[in-house]
C-alpha cells in the first residue's frame, strides 16, 4: 500500500494517550522526530516554567503539549478539508481526483510535523529563560546566529541573519537537525516545505509543495478557473493559510495550550468546545479581491469567541496571577545569580551556540544548580525559590507608563517604610491588539438564504465582539525578601 494512502486513511504507528485529547496516532515520520533526542529533551521543561509552585497540577511538559498541537493542527487541516468536500458535494461536483488525495495527505503530514516541532527550541523554563537579563544578553551576542548554523548554508531559510536570537530561531535549527538526522525525505516529504510553514522563516514553496497546492486548489475553490492563477501564486497563498494553522491567532499551538493549561491547573476559565469550532473551520478563498485564508460558519462565531474570551481570562486569571508572577520575577533572579559563576556561564554560551550541545538545556539543569549555589549562599534568590518563599504582594495596577511606575514604587516605599530598592515591580504584558487586528482579516461563511450561495464578509462586519481587547499591561508590585528591612 502506498505510504500516502496509509496516513491518509490513518494507519498509524504508535498511539500516545494524552489526558487532553485521548488517544493521539503518530505516523511514521512524527515517531522518528519524537524519538530524536533533541526532541525527547521537551520532556524535561516544563510548559509552564514554574507554574506549579501556584497550581501544583501544572506540572506538564513541552514534550506533551507538543504532541497535542500536532494533533489539533492535523485535525484543523482536515476538518476545513471535510468542510470543503462537503461545499463541493453540494454543488453536485462528483469525485475526488487521486492526486487531489495525494496533496491533502502530504499537507496534513507537513503540517502535523510543523505543529510538533513548533515549540523545540524552548530553553529552560520555556519563556522566563529569555527574558532574563545574563541570558539575553547571550543571545545577543554578535556572531551568534552564525555559530549556531556553523557550516550550513542559511540563506534559503534566512535571507539576512535575524538581529536577535529568540526561541523561534532555536525551533527553526533544531527542526533543520532533527529532519536531516532522520532523513526526512525518505518518507516522501520536503523538509523544507515543513521549514517554510514554521515562524521566522522566508522558505519559498519547493516545487513538490506547487504541484500538491494546484491539485488541492480545486477542492478549495471548485469553480475557480486554475488557468487564471499562476502555479506558484497559488502555493503562496496556500503556505500563508496552513503557517496561520502553525502559529496564528486562532492556531494549534494556542487551542492546545489552553486547553491543555486548563485542565493541569485544575480551572475550568480555559475551556472552549474545540470539536464545535473545527467543525466550522474552512479554507477560504476569494476570487474578486484575492484574499485567501481562514473563515468560519456564522454558526461557528459563538465557539470561536468563547476561545478568545477563554484566552483572554487564562491569562488574567492564572498566567498574570499575583503569586505566579512573583515567582517568575524571583526564577529570573536566580538564573541571574548562578549565571555569575564562570563555568555555568561558559556552559550555557557553549549550548546555545552548538546544537549538539543544545539538548542539555532543561529545567533539571538549572534547579541543580540553584541546589548547589544555595549550598553556600543561604541568602540567595536560589535559596528563595527552592524554598518556595514568597514575596509579600504589596499592590497590582494596570497599563502604567515607565514614570508612572516609578513614582509608585517611591509611593509604595515611602508607605512600608523601605528603600526603593526593595520594592520589586513585574509585569506581564497580555497582547490582544492581536486578536482585534488579527481577526479583523478573518472571514465569516455566510449563506444567501434567497440564493443559496455562501458569501465571504470581514468578521467585523458580523460580530463586535472581537474589537473589544486592548493590550492590558499588568504590574504586580512586591518586597524583595532580599532587600527588605524591618517595615515602619
Amino acid at each position: 500500500m502506498n505510504l500516502d494512502v496509509e496516513d491518509l486513511l490513518g494507519v498509524n504507528h504508535k498511539l500516545i494517550m494524552d489526558p487532553v485529547h485521548g488517544g493521539i496516532p503518530l505516523l511514521r515520520p512524527e515517531v522518528a522526530i519524537v524519538d530524536h533526542p533533541l526532541f525527547q529533551r521537551l520532556r524535561y521543561i516544563c510548559q509552564n516554567d514554574i507554574l506549579s509552585l501556584v497550581f501544583p497540577g501544572a506540572t506538564h511538559s513541552r514534550f506533551l503539549h507538543s504532541i497535542g498541537a500536532m494533533h489539533v493542527g492535523g485535525r484543523m487541516f482536515m476538518a476545513m478539508v471535510e468542510n470543503s468536500l462537503k461545499r463541493r458535494a453540494k454543488a453536485r461536483y462528483q469525485g475526488v481526483p487521486g492526486n487531489t488525495l495525494e496533496a491533502i495527505s502530504y499537507f496534513n503530514r507537513l503540517v502535523r510535523a510543523a505543529c510538533l516541532l513548533h515549540d523545540s527550541g524552548h530553553c529552560s523554563f520555556s519563556h522566563q529563560f529569555s527574558r532574563t537579563p545574563a541570558i539575553k544578553s547571550l543571545l545577543e551576542q554578535h556572531g551568534r546566529f552564525e555559530q549556531l548554523w556553523s557550516d550550513i548554508d542559511t540563506s534559503e531559510i534566512y535571507p539576512a541573519p535575524p538581529p536577535e536570537l529568540e526561541h523561534e530561531h532555536y525551533s527553526i535549527r533544531v527542526a533543520y537537525q532533527i529532519l536531516q538526522d532522520i532523513n526526512f525525505g525518505d518518507y516522501q516529504l520536503n523538509a523544507a516545505d515543513v521549514l517554510s510553514l514554521m515562524e521566522t522563516t522566508e522558505i519559498l514553496p519547493s516545487q513538490l509543495f506547487e504541484e500538491h497546492a494546484q491539485a488541492l486548489w480545486p477542492l478549495i475553490q471548485a469553480e475557480q478557473d486554475l488557468d487564471s492563477e499562476a502555479p506558484r501564486d497559488i502555493a503562496l497563498k496556500l503556505q500563508r493559510v496552513l503557517s496561520g494553522i502553525i502559529s496564528g491567532e486562532l492556531d494549534a499551538d494556542r487551542a492546545d495550550y489552553m486547553l491543555r493549561d486548563g485542565f493541569h491547573s485544575s480551572v475550568t476559565i480555559g475551556g472552549f468546545n474545540l470539536d464545535h469550532l473545527l467543525s466550522n473551520l474552512h479554507l477560504g478563498w476569494c476570487p474578486q479581491t484575492g484574499w485567501s485564508g481562514l473563515a468560519i460558519s456564522e454558526k461557528g462565531l459563538g465557539s470561536l469567541e468563547d476561545f478568545v474570551y477563554s484566552r483572554h481570562q487564562m491569562y488574567r486569571q492564572v498566567y498574570a496571577h499575583k503569586t505566579a508572577q512573583g515567582f517568575d520575577w524571583l526564577l529570573r533572579a536566580a538564573i541571574d545569580e548562578v549565571m555569575q559563576r564562570q563555568d555555568i556561564e561558559g556552559y550555557v554560551d557553549r549550548c546555545l551556540s552548538n546544537i549538539a550541545d543544545f539538548k542539555q538545556l532543561t529545567d533539571n539543569y538549572f534547579w541543580e544548580a540553584f541546589r548547589q549555589f544555595a549550598e553556600h549562599h543561604p541568602h540567595s534568590y536560589a535559596h528563595c525559590i527552592l524554598e518556595r518563599v514568597k514575596m509579600p504582594h504589596l499592590a497590582t495596577r494596570m497599563n502604567l507608563s515607565p514614570d508612572e511606575e516609578d513614582t509608585y514604587i517611591d509611593f509604595l516605599a515611602r508607605e512600608h517604610g523601605q528603600t526603593a530598592d526593595a520594592i520589586v515591580a513585574s509585569s506581564i504584558t497580555a497582547r490582544f491588539t492581536k486578536i482585534r487586528d488579527d481577526f479583523s482579516t478573518m472571514k465569516v461563511l455566510c449563506r444567501d438564504h434567497q440564493t443559496g450561495h455562501n458569501n465571504l464578509r470581514l468578521i467585523t462586519q458580523t460580530s463586535q465582539f472581537f474589537g473589544k481587547f486592548s493590550d492590558d499591561r499588568i504590574t504586580h508590585f512586591y518586597l524583595d525578601p532580599l532587600k527588605t528591612g524591618p517595615q515602619k
